[in-house]
């Protein structure tokens, strides 16, 4: 018996090593911290690959809070404390590096405490990096967390960023990260040109299904930048991928873009900021709130249902913004429930929503103002005129989609010269 007992646990004892070397083979092959080796962001494959790019070469960087490794350690400190590269200077988006401004705030140039390194500001005086702000760079890198929309303005950060580069003879570098939502579709108008500003520089249609690796050689070949562009490019990243579905925790890229759930919701619901309406600024739930003090959210909230858009529905809410439009007055709309996100059409979902506010309260509803060109915010935004007009007329929101699905489809033919991942 006590043989018996004595085999029993020699056999419990082998059964427990050998599940133990298993499993540290099972980190090695891409699980726990061995998931590196099947998906690396561009920032990875920068410094364990293809570090001879930067190596004795001054370095500039421009980023915000989004860039880091998969171990949350930001590439600020990776560069600065790495013996082998020389980081000289820092440069800020909308919003600053450390991503502590406000949507739309002046940022001015400072010393960044942690390193020392000066700072200057994108989003300031200047929107592209001057002669001087260059003086002591060789080769410019780009790693910033992109939410896939048109017009959200860090990509324009990097073309402008490009065009310095190439006019002032420096290297540039993307540091490529996934589109959170997906690589496969693309939804909504292509911009006209006559309507390009910094929410929408270039011909793209509002969700690009691109990354920002894609979309800067696309920008640099189509749209003639010209750079010496160099793309970084992730190992692993699968076109049907949404941003959940590579591990990687999220970074609010911006101080409304709390969520995934805001960046799914964002390239329609942001459609809001061109009218008189709350898109939630000032709330837990940006872009996912819709309201104003004038509206009666059951009956908006059933509107909106009763058209039963695929993949979303919505919920009668009330809410009070501590900033932006009806800041500190009670509000009344709905909250955006995406149900199936692959269904979900955030681009027609979002001009339904501005459709239906405006039919339903004709005499509270109002586009932003337009400037002395005649054109509005929401005309930006949405990158074209004939779009508001359209609402205004009482055209369907079907019959949009159908005069803009010609320059879709040839959108989407350019598009496929520009992928980098297949």
């Amino acid at each position: 018996m006590k043989k018996t007992y004595i085999l029993l646990l020699t056999v419990v004892f082998i059964l427990g090593s050998l599940t133990a070397v298993f499993a540290d083979k099972g980190e090695s092959n891409g699980k726990g911290k061995g998931k590196k080796k099947e998906f690396q962001l561009g920032v990875e494959v920068l410094l364990d690959e293809q570090k001879q790019l930067i190596e004795g070469k001054r370095v500039g960087l421009i980023t915000n809070p989004t860039g880091v490794d998969q171990e949350l350690n930001s590439i600020v400190d990776l560069l600065f404390n790495d013996p082998d590269v020389e980081l000289t200077a820092l440069y800020g988006p909308e919003h600053g590096v450390r991503g502590d401004a406000q949507a739309g705030q002046y940022v001015e140039f400072y010393t960044d405490e942690t390193t020392g390194l000066p700072v200057y500001s994108l989003y300031g005086q200047t929107r592209k990096p001057t002669p001087e702000m260059l003086e002591n760079v060789d080769v410019l890198l780009f790693d910033i967390q992109d939410v896939g929309t048109r017009f959200y303005t860090y990509i324009y950060t990097m073309a402008y960023a490009m065009e310095a580069a190439k006019e002032n003879n420096i290297e540039f570098i993307v540091l490529d990260r996934p589109n959170p939502l997906g690589g496969h579709k693309v939804e909504g108008p292509v911009l006209d040109p006559a309507y390009a500003s910094f929410v929408g520089n270039y011909p793209i249609p509002l969700r690009h299904g691109m990354t920002v690796g894609e979309l800067a050689t696309l920008f640099n070949e189509k749209f003639d930048i010209g750079a010496d562009l160099t793309v970084v490019e992730m190992n692993g990243w699968e076109r049907d991928m949404y941003y959940e579905d590579t591990g990687l925790e999220f970074v609010l890229p911006s101080p409304n873009m709390p969520t995934l759930d805001t960046a799914l919701v964002y390239p329609g619901a942001a459609l809001i900021e061109g009218t008189n309406l709350s898109e939630g600024r000032g709330t837990t739930k940006p872009f996912e709130f819709i309201g104003a003090p004038f509206v009666n959210s059951t009956e908006f909230a059933s509107a909106l249902n009763t058209l039963e858009l695929p993949g979303v529905t919505f919920r009668a809410a009330s809410f009070t913004p501590s900033i932006s439009k009806h800041s500190g007055k009670l509000s009344h709309g709905v909250q955006i429930h995406v149900t199936n996100k692959k269904a979900y059409k955030p681009v027609e979902t979002g001009l339904h929503i501005v459709k239906t506010l405006h039919d339903m309260y004709p005499g509270d509803f109002k586009f932003g103002a337009e400037n002395s060109a005649g054109v509005s915010f929401f005309d930006n935004l949405i990158g074209n005129g004939w779009i508001r007009e359209a609402i205004e007329d009482g055209t369907s929101v079907k019959e949009m989609e159908k005069q803009w699905k010609k320059g879709l489809k040839d959108f989407e033919k350019v598009r496929k010269e520009y992928l980098l991942y297949k």
